[in-house]
């Protein structure tokens, strides 16, 4: 159950896993998977997705473009997020990361949540149905989404000050809210560009084409690339700067820029409609939509993306009240943010996607059994492949930060207080990824509906946390107790939906899974007493400069990766195995 501040990443019935640079991919593959041959730890990745036909060519070649246009994206979009720290520091940084969740989060609750639950499915089956494969459908559909959107846009702009007063707290100062609001004015039609994008993407994996949904965003990341450094050769950087020195021209640049780096993603996709054959013809008919019947289907995840935007706001709120006087606030909450998602998303959305489809499969046709040993491989696989990444975090989590973040307005004492968060994650790497793997058990099972009801407790404890931890902890630490209150609410989520599992398919291997746990876990502290002993022995220590942090990342990364291979070889983790050839194969290919 997601605790990120951009954007759900669970937001439709086959999730919508957030890039590193904002990208969303619209995921529709719901076709049944074969069986697996052998003691192959995951079924065949070539399931041909559903939505019309091949148009867009064989599956291999769309996961290879799918894969290359993700490993880009990704790449580009974290240098993007660098780039932004560097300009704007710390402080102002806050102010502008702030403003840019915004519409994310608004774009959530009016589309995002019902996008891949709700229109995908519906947009697959028309185009099935219908004679002439849901084309007019789809027109009136996009029509609407244009109108809507367009509306709903305007009416968020002009509350922007309301907004972002929601967004601050009692100690967060009024020039600095202030610059939020500014921000917030030019970055919030976001909104209105985001959904056209998420719609387009839509269009064209319904039909068959994955090429420009995955590299779209590319466009996107080098505006705002482009953008910053345009920022600095005009006015440098903002080191030293307070709220009321960004001045109008400022302010516009890079919100501007921003503004424009999305509407050039969304301009990217419209090619590739003609591509694939769509005319969009303005049919404006929003009655024979059957809106009722998306009503209807899309309440329980309206429920579910809300509860999880409630505590956005939260720990927005929280963290804009620590901004400034060398404090890890929202910028650097985010950024730890991203680099935990960054792990996830390549190690624990590839297995989930594999084995998504089989477990669709097995859960049809009634054979829970199968589906109980799906999920237990995928957690132990996961746990496996993402449990030297945590131990990294771990004891490397300041010297990484320096090296991918100081420089510019972003000073030592910013990337030091960003490490310091970024050890706290390193205990919500794994978490995370075993409660998205449950949740992927119960889209598989049609559980929408449960997976809301989890959330709910799940989200109730995390903004609980939140504020205790607020109280409890100095403003130095906020960000790290946030993502200290997410961590425990990812295992919160695992424990209860294991629990419902359960009872709802029968017996899940626990034992089996936790004594597999139980050598991953040996294997990743031995890892972990490698890396601490290699860090006493290199230069730097505790507080390394930009060239022995790099040394310590690389030295010390490798080292820990070794030990721990090494270490789980020699206690037959078996899942090491399966891992390295599950990555071997992707590289091959």
């Amino acid at each position: 159950m997601n605790g990120g501040l951009y954007r759900s990443a669970h937001a439709g019935s086959e999730g919508a896993p957030q890039q590193s640079d904002g990208a969303m991919l619209i995921s529709v593959d719901d076709a049944p998977g074969t069986t697996a041959a052998g003691d192959q730890a995951l079924p065949p990745e070539d399931v041909p997705p559903t939505g019309g036909g091949t148009e867009g060519g064989s599956t291999a070649g769309n996961s290879a473009i799918m894969a290359a246009g993700s490993l880009v994206s990704r790449v580009i979009g974290f240098v993007r997020n660098m780039l932004i720290g560097m300009t704007l520091g710390a402080g102002i940084g806050d102010a502008y990361t702030s403003a840019q969740f915004l519409p994310g989060q608004i774009y959530e609750l009016l589309l995002g949540g019902i996008l891949s639950s709700v229109l995908i499915p519906l947009l697959v089956r028309r185009r099935k149905a219908d004679p002439d494969g849901g084309e007019l459908f789809t027109q009136r559909l996009l029509t609407f989404a244009v109108v809507t959107l367009g509306a709903a846009t305007l009416l968020v702009v002009a509350a922007a000050p309301w907004i972002t007063a929601i967004q601050s707290s009692s100690g967060t100062p009024e020039a600095y809210r202030d610059l939020v609001t500014k921000f917030a004015y030019l970055i919030l039609p976001i909104i209105f560009f985001t959904g056209l994008s998420a719609m387009i993407s839509a269009v064209l994996n319904v039909r068959g084409h994955f090429a420009a949904p995955m590299w779209a965003p590319i466009l996107n990341n080098l505006v705002v690339i482009a953008t910053c450094g345009v920022f600095i050769v005009v006015f440098g950087t903002t080191n030293g700067f307070r709220p009321e020195d960004m001045t109008p021209g400022r302010v516009a640049l890079i919100a501007g820029g921003t503004l424009l780096g999305i509407v050039a993603q969304a301009a990217g996709l419209l090619p590739a409609l003609r591509k694939v054959g769509f005319a969009w013809r303005w049919k404006w008919a929003p009655r024979a939509l059957g809106l009722g019947e998306v009503g209807r289907l899309a309440g329980w995840m309206l429920c579910y993306v809300g509860a999880n935007q409630l505590a956005v706001f939260v720990v927005v709120r929280v963290l804009n009240g620590v901004s400034g006087k060398n404090n890890a606030s929202v910028l650097a909450f985010n950024n730890v943010y991203l680099l935990t998602m960054m792990a996830h998303g390549i190690i624990g959305v590839s297995v989930m996607t594999a084995l998504l489809p089989k477990m669709s499969a097995a859960a049809a046709e009634g054979r829970f059994a199968d589906v109980s040993a799906d999920l237990s491989r995928g957690i132990r696989l996961t746990t496996t492949a993402l449990a030297p990444i945590a131990v990294a975090y771990g004891v490397l989590g300041v010297p990484i930060a320096v090296t991918l973040f100081q420089g510019g307005a972003f000073t030592y004492q910013d990337a030091f207080n960003t490490g310091t968060v970024l050890v706290v994650a390193s205990f919500a790497v794994i978490p995370l990824s075993i409660s998205y793997l449950c949740t992927y058990a119960f889209y598989a099972l049609q559980g929408n509906k449960t997976v809301a009801l989890i959330n709910i407790p799940v989200v109730l404890l995390r903004i609980a946390g939140y504020f205790v931890l607020a109280e409890i902890l100095s403003d130095s630490f906020a960000a790290a107790g946030m993502t200290a209150a997410n961590a425990v609410s990812y295992l919160l989520s695992a424990v209860i939906s294991l629990a419902v599992l359960r009872r709802r398919i029968g017996r899940l291997n626990l034992g089996s899974v936790a004594k597999g746990l139980m050598k991953v876990l040996v294997a990743a502290a031995v890892a972990a007493g490698a890396g601490l002993l290699v860090m006493l022995l290199l230069p730097g220590g505790d507080t390394p400069g930009r060239l022995t942090a790099a040394l310590q990342v690389v030295v010390g990364g490798g080292v820990i990766m070794l030990v721990y291979l090494l270490t789980a070889a020699l206690l037959r983790v078996h899942e090491v195995n399966q891992v390295v050839g599950m990555v071997r194969r992707k590289l091959g290919r």
